[in-house]
């Protein structure tokens, strides 16, 4: 499996690619960011984005896309920007019909280090150790993209089988359902009151309201 993770950011958006499945030594393949001059227009900044995001995808063509999910941060800005970047990620993948998965900092942080409130050095030491690199990736938003990339390979097994286990449910309870809507479609309606029942005395229903004459002798 090789994935590509995006750490989206504008002016520094961090890219790494890893390749390997669960259980197995992971290989770095490529490492590095996509930068955008802050004085820049800012549709100037996203079609730099979108190109530098696209010349990875044609070199390393990866089978997976892992974002980061923007969460809500005090700084609204930075946080616009984020979801700027994370939007033209989502964009080139889907473009391309490559899957793209979305995880947050914490779901990252968990996955890498097994506490999702590490630091930034603590993610960057464990993205060198399993990557089995000389130095930790500079600047941290490289190891950031190599983090959300282990993330991905490491968490799909586990949301592949929610997702068959989910599929075979469907499948089970849709015939059921099915059977349940055409029971009630063929079950009979309302069904019409009976006509009243006269009481003694009184004339009835089907009788005729001038009953003929008798002949006269």
């Amino acid at each position: 499996m090789r994935v590509l993770g995006v750490d989206p950011g504008l002016t520094r958006c961090g890219v790494g690619v890893v390749e390997g499945v669960a259980g197995r030594p992971l290989t770095m393949v490529g490492v590095g960011v996509v930068r955008t001059p802050a004085d820049a227009d800012l549709g100037h900044r996203l079609v730099a984005v979108e190109q530098g995001l696209e010349q990875w995808l044609d070199e390393y063509r990866p089978e997976f896309v892992a974002v980061e999910r923007v969460f809500s941060q005090h700084n609204v800005r930075t946080v616009m920007g984020t979801a700027q970047a994370s939007a033209v990620a989502l964009l080139c993948a889907s473009r391309r019909g490559i899957p793209v998965a979305l995880h947050t900092p914490s779901e990252v942080k968990a996955a890498v280090t097994g506490s999702g409130r590490a630091d930034k050095a603590q993610v960057g030491a464990m993205v060198t150790r399993l990557l089995r690199l000389d130095a930790p990736p500079k600047p941290a938003d490289a190891a950031d993209a190599l983090a959300l990339a282990i993330c991905h390979i490491w968490r799909a097994p586990a949301q592949n089988r929610l997702q068959q286990a989910a599929a075979l449910h469907a499948s089970r309870t849709a015939p059921r359902a099915a059977t349940a809507r055409a029971a009630a479609s063929r079950a009979p309606g309302r069904r019409t009151p009976a006509a009243p029942v006269p009481s003694p005395g009184s004339p009835s229903p089907h009788a005729s309201p001038n009953p003929p004459k008798g002949r006269t002798s």
